[in-house]
């Protein structure tokens, strides 16, 4: 099992599970016929006469790995978006996460989640600088996202800043497009490698509409905070942001 689990691709362990989770019924196709010669499916003849897929034990630790794995990179990335959303609430904002927002690109309409998005606490509405945070923490996940360039623009279009936050060592910083700025991870601070351009922008009715029917992160109404409350934006980027 070892010697084939090198030659596993997302493909394969999709296929594996999706036999584990079914009847084992065989789609008789290629990534099938791979699985088969690794011994992590095998062929089960039924007293019917038909014939069904079953995982070997191989497959099972194949599949255990996957899952720990995934693990793995899902408790890196919440942890890295986790620190983002604190230091945006450091910093007397309101911020989100996991929002489901609609935005404008082209003639269509796109859904967009992003990590981290935030506003500042004022009752001035020119005042609310909405800012999006992109959390990376794999450059593998960074470079699939790059070439989502309609996911990008909603971003942009729910925004005054859009900042890509990146695990420190994945990326360099002109890899990413200008129009956005970049974070990087470092020991126990956000490090700005360039900063985000910093547009005008008015909040739509249905982003106003979102935020409503969504919780904010607690930690915005600490004392730290209240300074920030009502105070016009800085002409410089915000580094800690």
């Amino acid at each position: 099992m070892n010697q084939a689990t090198p030659l596993l691709t997302g493909v394969h362990r999709r296929r594996l599970r999706e036999v584990w989770r079914s009847a084992g019924w065989p789609c008789q196709d290629l990534v099938e016929v791979e699985l088969l010669f690794l011994g992590l499916l095998e062929r089960v003849r039924q007293v019917s006469g038909h014939e069904t897929l079953r995982v070997t034990e191989a497959g099972i630790a194949v599949l255990a790995e996957t899952l720990q794995r995934n693990r793995a990179r899902r408790d890196a990335h919440e942890q890295l978006v986790e620190r983002v959303a604190r230091e945006m609430t450091r910093a007397g904002r309101l911020a989100w996460r996991g929002l489901s927002l609609r935005a404008k690109v082209d003639e269509g309409w796109v859904m967009a989640m992003p990590d981290v998005f935030s506003i500042r606490h004022t009752t001035v509405e020119a005042y609310l600088e909405p800012i999006v945070h992109e959390v990376k923490v794999h450059r593998s996940d960074l470079l699939s996202d790059l070439r989502r360039a309609a996911k990008r623009m909603a971003y942009l279009q729910l925004s005054s800043e859009c900042w890509y936050v990146l695990a420190d060592g994945i990326a360099q910083a002109d890899e990413i497009p200008p129009e956005c700025g970049v974070l990087v991870a470092r020991g126990g601070g956000l490090e700005v490698e360039r900063p985000a351009p910093r547009r005008p922008m008015r909040m739509p009715f249905h982003l106003w509409m979102a935020l409503a029917r969504a919780t904010p992160l607690e930690g915005w109404r600490d004392e730290d905070a209240q300074a920030h409350l009502g105070a016009p934006p800085p002409d410089a980027s915000l580094p800690d942001e």
